[in-house]
């Protein structure tokens, strides 16, 4: 007779954000603001509707930046973050399309940051603030100029 061991059962609720999946008896685990910040900045490009992020100054720096070979956008540009031991607290700055509802964005801007947060990386993020920048409109950034020339 063959004896197997009883499959690991896992607890949902320690998966759950803020429970203290990160402290444990075996050690703690920390998350780097830096880490908080480029996970919120991912998942606030990635709502319809967001142009991009950042203020004036600092989506300026990016269009100097992008012409260097090699340099990439920071993926945590426009996005700052509070990081506690449990917790997390995120801003983000947004430039959004021209014509989309801002109050829907600014829901789905402030959800999509917030479940990557907390699923990435098990801390609970207690609050996002949105502030919207900037409309981006369609001749903004030489399109203008390119659609003329297409014609």
């Amino acid at each position: 007779m063959t004896s197997t061991a009883p499959a690991a059962t896992v607890d949902r609720r320690a998966a759950w954000p803020g429970t203290g999946l990160l402290v444990t008896g075996q050690g703690a685990t920390t998350i780097a603001t830096t880490v908080v910040r480029r996970t919120a900045g991912t998942a606030a490009r990635e709502v319809s509707g967001v142009h991009g992020l950042g203020s004036g100054a600092t989506r300026a720096l990016a269009a100097l930046r992008d012409r260097v070979p090699g340099a990439s956008a920071s993926a945590g540009q426009g996005v700052s973050v509070g990081v506690g031991e449990k917790r997390a607290a995120i801003d983000t700055r947004v430039v959004l399309d021209h014509g989309v509802p801002i109050p829907a964005v600014a829901r789905a801007g402030r959800a999509n940051p917030i479940a990557a947060v907390e699923d990435l990386t098990g801390l609970e993020a207690v609050e996002a603030g949105i502030a919207v920048e900037h409309v981006h409109m369609p001749g903004d950034n030489g399109e203008r100029a390119a659609l003329s020339r297409v014609r």
